[in-house]
């Protein structure tokens, strides 16, 4: 089985170089729908393929992506975007996978997206994409910003790990999207509203970001996944504003959608520290650090892992300096020094305990 790799591109010389370079030995065909770029991203992408094609940008990343598709002529269709990274890893696992695509026949594969990363470069949000479908299956994308191709039948997750490496400062282009759509009296699918919200957020514009949050929840038969995605943006939203006792009530209302999420636990836990409530701000970093990372197989699509691992360890450790019990507080960082050995905060507490010890004897 052969795979097309499909993308859109508007002023990505900084990036696409990196992102083709990582995958193109192991793609059949490549295709680059180019939606104006003004720079050399066309000559850069001539280096892998000559099947680039325009498109008229229409404010709408689903018609882009589907038109995109509709250029691919082999069996399995992949999709990246410009900003992406293949890791050597991953790119072993999908040239193993390439080999069983007959035998597997999936309509399609889902793979961890590493979406965002702290200044120290390890991943915050990971993200379940469908990445690879059939194409005979003509699976379409829908929403006009952080589209979504809608799969069904047999679906695969495999832990092909896909990096989402932005160089660009956040814009208002997708934001003004949303307004545009809004203006034109056109309705959202309650996942463009859950976006939307998000992008309120981004440029907070906060009491609209809540109304959308508290609409989609409103909205019957969404996807547990995402009403607990929603309860910790609205935390989130709360916390940006200091009303703590807000961001707590959502905290406890994700509760009522699911079984206790480490994401949902640590900002609980931070709004009892910030109040300087650190009994209870210990007890719920507590519960984070029992809580597994989801797997493969369970039915979460989004997650923020350091909730599960490092970080709760290292705001323990604060909180225990706080209430001055230094033993349990390098107990911690210890935890928290397995996950991020190369952390800086790690090691400014190791440096604070030999103090510490020094000054003991």
């Amino acid at each position: 089985m052969q795979i097309s790799l499909c993308m859109i591109v508007k002023n990505e010389e900084e990036v696409l170089d990196n992102c083709l370079s990582s995958i193109a030995e192991l793609m059949d065909e490549i295709i680059i729908v180019d939606t104006g770029s003004s720079d050399r991203t066309k000559e850069i992408a001539m280096k892998y393929t000559d099947k680039i094609y325009d498109f008229e940008w229409v404010d709408d990343f689903s018609k882009a992506r589907n038109y995109s598709f509709s250029k691919a002529t082999k069996g399995y269709i992949m999709w990246l975007d410009a900003d992406d990274i293949v890791p050597n890893e991953s790119q072993l696992k999908i040239a193993e996978i390439k080999k069983n695509l007959l035998e597997l026949n999936p309509d399609a594969i889902m793979m961890p997206y590493q979406y965002s990363f702290d200044s120290e470069g390890r991943p915050i949000l990971t993200i379940y994409r469908n990445r690879i479908v059939k194409k005979e299956c003509n699976f379409k994308w829908h929403g006009y910003v952080h589209e979504e191709i809608k799969v069904s039948g047999k679906v695969f997750k495999a832990n092909i790990i896909i990096q989402h490496k932005k160089v660009r400062t956040k814009s208002d282009r997708n934001i003004k999207i949303y307004e545009k759509v809004i203006a034109e009296k056109k309705t959202l699918p309650p996942r463009d509203v859950l976006h939307y919200a998000n992008e309120c957020l981004d440029h907070q514009q906060f009491d609209q970001a809540i109304e959308l949050f508290d609409s989609f929840l409103a909205t019957e038969n969404q996807p547990k996944d995402f009403r607990n995605y929603a309860c910790w943006k609205l935390a989130d939203t709360y916390i940006s504003l200091k009303e703590y006792e807000k961001a707590i009530e959502y905290c406890l209302t994700s509760f009522t959608i699911d079984s206790p999420r480490a994401e949902m636990c640590c900002r609980l836990a931070y709004c009892f520290q910030i109040k300087n409530e650190i009994t209870q701000a210990i007890s719920w970093y507590k519960i984070a650090t029992n809580l597994d990372i989801p797997e493969l197989e369970d039915r979460v699509t989004i997650f923020q892992e350091p909730c599960y691992t490092w970080l709760p360890h290292l705001e323990l450790c604060s909180c225990y300096i706080h209430l001055k019990d230094y033993r349990n507080a390098k107990l911690h960082n210890d935890l928290a020094a397995k996950y991020i050995p190369d952390s800086s905060v790690v090691k400014e507490y190791d440096q604070f305990f030999h103090k510490i010890t020094n000054h003991n004897n």
